[in-house]
């Protein structure tokens, strides 16, 4: 039916804008341009809306913005929330039960949080309420899905976890020690500041942060000698988790030429019925990569480091006798740095491309981590392996395979 098809074109067309905009996407570009613009604006307006000179001066003009800032947000969510089925993990679970599991995704919960407080507050006549406005702020968070800053400085800290927990581990034991012996020293001379344990980690913390506010000073040659010697292992300890997330945040923005979003990686057919949590686990091993018409993105006889997933754009493979074009949410290399292969023909890009890397030892971690992926790779290259001829669907198959040493089954 006619009505049907506009109804369906136009969900894909607002999904396309609000979750994997096409490459050079005018409309995509300005509707992403003027949300992180409207999110700024509407942080600076809270903050300013706390100030008791413009509050009485501009009240009305505060609670209007307002009011328009959560129509928007509420139009985004409400648009996010009805093309969620087009997410192609989230198909298979129909219009309904997509919807209701994208709403409990971090994201939805987010987009929730920037409308509720507002919606409480004229409710529940609570609009002035400081909570609310703390709750409001939370809106800062929502920049982190448009600004590509913010998207690698979440990646940073999400990528180095572990190591952040364990130098919070030893940052806690460190301040519990000195809490410890410092109510040791001081505690009979000094009961008001250091008579307890509790008491005494507040100056730890100041110290070991080497904040030093001077309101606890320990008075005896004992405490004195250690202060001295927790101010050096503040020094040195604290700057673990801020070279930490340093080293991860720059690591972050020069591998990433782009955002990679979980609505890139779902389209990758490869990745298709992966659940949520496994498209998020995948998302944080590939690389981001932008190449201009005509960059030989792998040329022949080159080692094979890595396999390619292509986001937006057209290459060409240039095999011997013929000349293959793969297009978005294709790939191609996976073959050849599974064998540990060397590249057998050139891969050009025709257009300017997004491509997503995922480095050798990062596919072979996923395949040891998640057997279904590790399971769906080697059915496609089994697969590939099998056909005479090379297929539109991936890689530099036929030339980077036809290799006499060894088998299909010796590799995958």
């Amino acid at each position: 039916m006619p009505g049907a098809s506009k109804y369906y074109a136009l969900k894909h067309r607002v999904f396309e804008i609000l979750e994997v905009p096409p490459m050079g996407d005018l409309t995509a570009l300005i509707v992403d341009r003027a949300i992180g613009l409207l999110i700024v604006v509407n942080l600076f307006a809270v903050v300013m809306e706390t100030v008791p000179g413009f509050k009485e001066n501009y009240g009305r003009l505060f609670i209007g913005f307002e009011i328009g800032t959560v129509v928007c947000f509420a139009i985004e969510y409400l648009a996010r929330v009805w093309v969620a089925d087009e997410h192609v993990p989230l198909k298979r679970y129909g219009r309904i039960g997509a919807r209701l599991r994208y709403v409990l995704t971090p994201w939805a919960i987010i987009d929730l949080m920037a409308v509720a407080p507002t919606l409480v507050g004229f409710l529940f006549d609570v609009y002035d309420v400081n909570v609310l406005v703390v709750f409001r702020l939370l809106r800062f968070l929502k920049l982190a899905r448009y600004s590509a800053g913010m998207s690698s400085l979440f990646n940073a800290v999400a990528s180095e976890r572990r190591a952040l927990v364990a130098s919070g581990v030893v940052m806690a034991g460190l301040i519990l020690t000195a809490a410890s012996l410092m109510h040791w020293f001081e505690g009979a001379i000094q009961p008001d500041r250091f008579g307890s344990i509790p008491l005494a980690m507040y100056w730890a913390v100041t110290t070991l942060t080497t904040v030093g506010y001077g309101d606890m000073v320990p008075i005896t040659p004992a405490g004195r000698a250690l202060a001295g010697v927790v101010m050096l292992f503040g020094f040195c300890m604290f700057a673990l988790p801020v070279g930490i997330i340093a080293t991860a945040f720059a690591r972050e923005i020069h591998s990433r030429d782009f955002v990679v979003t979980w609505a890139m990686v779902a389209r990758v057919p490869l990745f298709s019925e992966l659940s949520a949590s496994e498209i998020a686990d995948v998302m944080r091993l590939l690389r981001a990569q932008t190449v201009e018409a005509g960059t030989i993105v792998t040329a022949a006889g080159e080692p094979a480091h890595s396999m390619y997933f292509i986001a937006a754009g057209t290459v060409e493979i240039d095999l011997p006798h013929e000349k293959l074009r793969l297009g978005e949410g294709q790939f191609f290399g996976e073959i050849a740095v599974l064998r540990k292969a060397r590249r057998s023909a050139d891969v050009v890009a025709m257009t300017h491309c997004r491509l997503l890397v995922l480095d050798a030892e990062d596919l072979q971690y996923l395949m040891a981590k998640k057997g279904d992926i590790a399971s769906h790779i080697r059915a496609v290259a089994r697969e590939r392996v099998a056909r005479e001829a090379v297929t539109p669907r991936g890689d530099i198959a036929l030339e980077e395979i036809d290799d006499p040493q060894g088998s299909p089954d010796d590799w995958i």
